[in-house]
């Protein structure tokens, strides 16, 4: 037989699972709704009845026990001043848990644990005024924006109309300068023909006559 084995284990070390129990109890008296896992989620609930059924008490030795597990003190004052009066002709069962099905990813049961009298707070629809605000602020913006696409359109014309006169085929060109030509420079002549610069191939003539 099985003893002393009692509540979950949840792959953790006591020290672990305490600390983890003390952090999800500041959540949920926080904002009086979490979601967690299944199993979590029931073995959290019965700490935090007893929680709220020390709040009812009221005494500063309830205080002094809730303090053990919640470090807040600005969540402790909500839990004796708020959350407690609202369960002061309930003999329990404040807490309930709503199944989610399985996490994506690991597969795991989830749930949410919540106070039974929560309800989830709708957002406020925005008043005819603030809507006609908004609307006229648009309308401004709208013609605004018209007013410069108006602007473009007809600045892009006349830069059209620019490049359209350059690039005209009748349109006159500028002629190139001409750059004219060095003549090369001719060899300098020597006062000697061609033929005195020759050598005689006969035999030179030796005495008189």
């Amino acid at each position: 037989m099985q003893h002393n084995r009692a509540g979950r284990k949840l792959g953790r070390t006591t020290s672990h699972r305490l600390s983890m129990f003390r952090n999800q109890l500041a959540s949920l008296f926080a904002s009086e709704r979490i979601v967690t896992t299944l199993s979590k989620a029931k073995e959290l609930r019965p700490l935090a009845e007893r929680m709220v059924t020390q709040g009812k008490r009221g005494t500063i030795h309830s205080r002094r026990l809730v303090g053990r597990w919640i470090q807040s003190r600005d969540v402790i004052k909500k839990l004796f001043d708020e959350i407690a009066p609202r369960f002061s002709t309930r003999a329990g069962g404040y807490l309930r848990i709503v199944k989610l099905g399985p996490r994506i990813g690991d597969g795991a049961e989830m749930a949410v644990l919540e106070f039974v009298d929560f309800q989830l707070k709708k957002k406020a629809a925005p008043a005819p005024e603030e809507k006609a605000a908004k609307g006229k602020g648009k309308g401004k913006e709208a013609v605004t924006a018209e007013g410069e696409g108006e602007a473009e359109s007809e600045a892009k014309p006349k830069k059209a109309a620019k490049s359209g006169a350059a690039a005209r085929p009748g349109a006159k060109k500028k002629a190139a300068p001409k750059v004219e030509k060095a003549e090369p420079k001719s060899k300098v002549h020597t006062g000697k023909s061609p033929a005195a610069t020759r050598k005689s191939s006969g035999p030179k003539k030796t005495g008189g006559s």
